[in-house]
């Protein structure tokens, strides 16, 4: 069985935009060619806003000052046929309104303000889809289940 990851990703909000990263830097990138937010894996000992806290300044060059968790999101992906090898994550989902600092070069993706309408018709996971519309309506903390195939396709889906 392969041990969860653990990470953050979260969307910074500016003059009704998200800063997004166009995931286009790494070959072997599983978010290849895809929009995503900043974040990324937990370090040994670090709680969910210590993590949210490095990957934003890693990624981007700036420091959160205001920033709201928003759920946790659980992605399987895999082979359903052999449940031991899917891999599991739990990430935490945020929200950051106030920032200070000037963004920097990212090694890992183009990072681009994007108007909140125009997230939906990016290449983007179905599953994002699904926890964009929940950050929209919903002001509560939710969690979200997202099940994938192997080939990437969104096969489930829970909210709760």
């Amino acid at each position: 069985m392969i041990e969860p990851e653990l990470t953050t990703l979260c969307y910074i909000e500016k003059d009704g935009c998200y800063l997004m990263m166009h995931r286009v830097k790494k070959d072997k990138d599983i978010n290849k060619d895809k929009y995503i937010g900043v974040g990324g894996h937990f370090e040994y000992g670090e709680s969910p806003d210590e993590c949210l806290k490095r990957e934003v300044m890693e990624e981007t060059g700036l420091t959160l000052l205001n920033y709201k968790p928003r759920g946790i999101v659980t992605f399987i992906y895999g082979n359903a046929e052999r449940p031991e090898d899917r891999i599991v994550e739990y990430m935490h989902l945020y929200t950051a309104t106030e920032f200070e600092g000037k963004i920097i070069e990212c090694n890992e993706g183009d990072l681009e303000w994007i108007p909140r309408a125009e997230v939906y018709n990016l290449p983007i996971w179905e599953g994002d889809k699904i926890f964009f519309r929940l950050l929209e309506e919903r002001k509560d903390y939710f969690s979200l289940k997202l099940i994938y195939s192997e080939t990437d396709e969104l096969t489930e889906y829970e909210i709760i």
